[in-house]
């Protein structure tokens, strides 16, 4: 998992509009924003301000001031899965919306328009993941990366690579390398030669009650210590902490089912 979110200056903030294809911001649409805005806050040290009016309910999270992710206010009578959803950057997200249409995937909202910050697009590939597509105005995403509580990457987890690597290769024009030293169905997705995202296939392991999904891993300094406190504040343990490759990971979910990874890299 590599940090590539643009030129990243001083404490880790990052200024730089992002190239088509690097994800640039996660968002998270809930039934009860309070309580969703209390657990991540405890869980995280996030402080919320409000976003853009166009979206309805909104507010956007900081650390230090710098903007982190989003959460959003699901309408009442929507009964749509909550799930954390990373934006990939885009030029022109008409032209990407297009594109996602004719690559077999599919557009459920947008283009549009967020006020001065930007436009954007929510899709699905053709397995059914949800993606959104953000154009980049005054709001150019996630201004601070490589510290505890921003996001650290993001995965598609899907049945297998093939077909649907091909997809997101032909939306944002990725550079694919297939990673497979022990077995495992796995593409880096790199922009401008640096990785920026990965699909993984994981066959019938996939959840069934979740299908094909993307998921976002947070940077925490500790992932034993964070994952303890998730139980605490009421969500739950998906799988417990371990090592692996890429440093000390752990999935867990939060108090309204939405799926997220933790951890911790020695950078």
């Amino acid at each position: 998992m590599t940090e590539a979110r643009g030129s990243a200056g001083p404490n880790g903030t990052t200024h730089a509009r992002r190239s088509p294809g690097t994800p640039c911001w996660v968002s998270l649409m809930v039934h009860g924003m309070e309580a969703t805005q209390e657990f991540y806050g405890e869980l995280f040290g996030w402080e919320f301000r409000p976003g853009p009016p166009q979206l309805g309910p909104y507010a956007r999270a900081e650390i230090e001031g710098q903007d982190v992710a989003g959460i959003g206010q699901l309408p009442p009578d929507r009964h749509l899965p909550v799930a954390w959803t990373p934006y990939l950057a885009s030029d022109d997200v008409g032209v990407t919306a297009e594109s996602v249409r004719h690559c077999g995937g599919t557009v459920g909202v947008g283009p549009l328009d967020a006020g001065e910050a930007g436009r954007l697009v929510i899709a699905s590939d053709p397995t059914g993941a949800v993606f959104g597509v953000w154009q980049a105005a005054a709001h150019l995403g996630t201004d601070i990366t490589g510290v505890p509580g921003t996001p650290a990457w993001n995965e598609l987890l899907t049945r297998d690579t093939v077909s649907v690597g091909k997809f997101y290769q032909a939306v944002f024009g990725y550079e694919e390398i297939a990673a497979d030293p022990d077995g495992i169905d796995y593409l880096t997705l790199r922009v401008d030669g640096r990785p920026v995202a990965g699909i993984h296939g994981v066959g019938r392991a996939l959840p069934r009650d979740r299908g094909p999904h993307w998921m976002t891993y947070f940077e925490t300094a500790d992932v034993d210590a964070a994952s303890a406190r998730v139980t605490a504040l009421g969500g739950r343990l998906v799988t417990p902490p371990h090592d692996s490759p890429h440093g000390r990971l752990s999935t867990v979910v939060d108090p309204e089912g939405a799926r997220f990874s933790l951890v911790h890299t020695d950078r």
